[in-house]
């Protein structure tokens, strides 16, 4: 299969690089590198705006369909995602607060149904076809402490999903409501489960996808046909599989390795957004139509 070659859509403008030291969180991730940005999360809204979070340095950022950036959203915290709800709510999974409610240009409060749960520091998410929140809780797991969790949020209850994850990071829902996929990064595997839970205890879940190199899948993302799209970190790339598992792309960027989100266009089903976070870049890819 030939490589698929990803165009550049749009970049972090210089002047909303971060020029002062480096947070926390950068420290930690990146040892001893400069980073202006860490761009996650990709999302579209209901009006064709598309959002990323910058995860050191709290912001979240809406770009409109003519390109331009607006920072709506600055906080002292470390928002790795954001997610709009029906009732307009900017729901965010923060890593150093945990589910938290974006309630202005720099203010946040807890979500009332994560304020009693201990966090590992939460990765990613995303919202099912029926409203339900679906996110990851990372920390530090990986094959050698499995201990990455999921949960889901609806109607205002909070369950914790699963706790065994090596570091659970994106995740994504069928369009059909059916499955929940997780990107478990440390094995460089996906994983899959049904979206109807058993009353008590963990679903039966099984390894979706087996990938290798780079560190293992990030952000994943669903379109109305039912592929799945994974963005491979510190790969430069991401992969577009249908529902059975069959690989339909591989998509390359032409420049940055770590590659962060993935997400489909709202009026396009074959056009694949994907988010670099070396150089802060947004970059696009047609895909093939799917086979009849």
């Amino acid at each position: 299969m030939t490589p698929l070659i990803a165009k550049p859509l749009t970049q972090l403008p210089d002047a909303l690089h971060h020029t002062g030291e480096p947070s926390a969180w950068a420290r930690m991730t990146r040892p001893g590198q400069p980073m202006h940005s860490f761009l996650e999360a990709a999302f579209y809204d209901a009006t064709g705006n598309l959002w990323l979070s910058d995860v050191p340095y709290g912001r979240v950022f809406r770009i409109s369909p003519q390109g331009k950036w607006e920072v709506v959203h600055q906080i002292d915290g470390e928002p790795h995602a954001m997610r709009i709800t029906d009732n307009g709510t900017h729901l965010a999974v923060d890593y150093r607060h945990g589910l938290i409610t974006l309630t202005g240009q720099s203010s946040f409060a807890p979500h009332p149904a994560g304020a009693d749960t201990a966090f590992l520091g939460l990765s990613d998410m995303t919202i099912g076809p029926d409203g339900a929140v679906w996110f990851t809780d990372s920390g530090r797991s990986s094959l050698s402490d499995p201990t990455g969790r999921v949960y889901r949020l609806q109607d205002g209850q909070l369950r914790q999903v699963l706790d065994c994850v090596p570091y659970a990071n994106g995740i994504a829902v069928s369009p059909d409501n059916a499955w929940v996929y997780v990107a478990a990064t440390r094995a460089n595997q996906v994983w899959k489960f049904a979206t109807r839970l058993p009353d008590a205890g963990p679903p039966m879940v099984g390894s979706y996808l087996q990938l290798s190199g780079g560190l293992g899948p990030d952000g994943l993302a669903c379109n109305a046909h039912g592929w799945l799209a994974v963005a491979q970190a510190q790969a430069g790339r991401a992969y577009v599989f249908d529902a059975l598992g069959d690989r339909i792309a591989e998509v390359r960027l032409p420049r940055g390795l770590w590659t962060t989100s993935v997400t489909f266009h709202p009026d396009d089903p074959l056009r694949l957004i994907i988010v670099d976070a070396q150089f802060g870049a947004v970059f696009d890819c047609a895909l093939p139509q799917p086979r009849t």
